[in-house]
């Protein structure tokens, strides 16, 4: 015999409707709205709308000085010191001939006259004059080697010239490390460089991290999206933002018979990762939408969503009846 034969409820009971549950009770009172209100809701809006160029502009700075400090920086140093290497004219007091060993201020040896720093050393006397006509006295160092090491940055290191020639020198460089990466040996030699940053553990979290998002940012694959689509993922009725990569496998295809699309479902705020799913063409609805105006949609955890376009609109309701009906 069941439990219900057995315990049968009372009728009056069973036919007694159960008392609804009061939900309100358990959710946070709403607070009533106060005088200063619209104050802050204008001060949020003047921040949103001044908070991304103000962004922008900050990032762009940061970029600038990182690539100041750390690529042009170091190239500019090095090229000083090989100018300096290639030209100081630096004579020590023992260099110097014996019958204008005298601690002079000024020596002439050899038709070139030479100025005494405080240093102890002696440089020629139109590296100090130009010196003179750019800074003070007070600016020029004490020690020849530095005194002349500035006059090199004055003179041949002026900004609007070595600027160019060092973006130039980035880009070649650049240029040749593409082109020996992307030769077998090359590749090689770049994976097991490559190698020694796994290995590392802390360094290997901060590395990958990094490589997802130049990869991302820079590399060739980032740009091998064909366009936007809507998936019903993970289940129907929920859509998700898809890029459509390739069109899968050849034996994917080959065994279902059917149009299979592989697309890549970022996940938000980081587009720069998510996941990628095999996805029959027919179950996919084509957004009509650019791929930026994809990743800004993502980025913005849908906030920001793209204008509607002159093209007929998409019905995802529709769509999704579509697929439901189908065997």
């Amino acid at each position: 015999m069941s439990h219900d034969d057995t315990n049968p409820l009372p009728e009056s009971q069973a036919r007694s409707p159960k008392p609804e549950l009061d939900v309100e009770r358990f959710l946070p009172k709403k607070r009533p709205p106060g005088p200063l209100d619209p104050f802050w809701k204008a001060v949020w809006s003047g921040a949103a709308t001044v908070l991304p160029p103000l962004l922008t502009v900050v990032i762009i700075i940061w970029v600038a000085a990182t690539v100041d400090a750390y690529i042009f920086s170091p190239l500019k140093k090095g090229i000083q010191n090989a100018i300096f290497m290639a030209t100081a004219d630096i004579r020590s007091p023992q260099s110097l001939p014996a019958s204008v060993r005298n601690g002079a201020p000024e020596v002439v040896v050899g038709g070139k006259t030479f100025v005494r720093m405080r240093g102890g050393k002696y440089i020629p006397r139109d590296v100090i004059e130009y010196l003179r006509e750019q800074v003070s006295e007070d600016e020029i160092p004490a020690q020849a080697a530095e005194a002349y090491l500035l006059y090199i940055e004055l003179r041949y290191l002026k900004p609007h010239l070595v600027l160019p020639f060092l973006i130039a020198l980035l880009i070649l460089v650049l240029y040749l490390l593409g082109k020996l990466v992307t030769a077998r040996m090359g590749r090689l030699a770049w994976s097991q460089f490559e190698a020694l940053f796994v290995r590392l553990p802390f360094v290997r979290s901060i590395y990958g991290a990094v490589k997802q998002v130049s990869d991302f940012l820079l590399a060739q694959r980032s740009m091998e999206f064909s366009r936007v689509v809507a998936v019903e993922w993970p289940g129907r009725g929920i859509w998700s933002i898809g890029l459509v990569t390739s069109e899968s496998f050849h034996q994917l295809r080959q065994k279902t018979g059917r149009s299979i699309l592989s697309v890549f479902i970022p996940t938000s705020p980081a587009p720069m990762t998510g996941f990628t799913v095999n996805v029959p063409e027919e179950d996919t609805v084509d957004l009509g939408i650019s791929i930026d105006q994809a990743i800004q949609f993502i980025v913005s955890c849908g906030v920001v969503v793209p204008p509607p376009s002159s093209s007929q609109p998409v019905d995802l309701v529709t769509a999704s009846t579509t697929h439901n009906e189908e065997p």
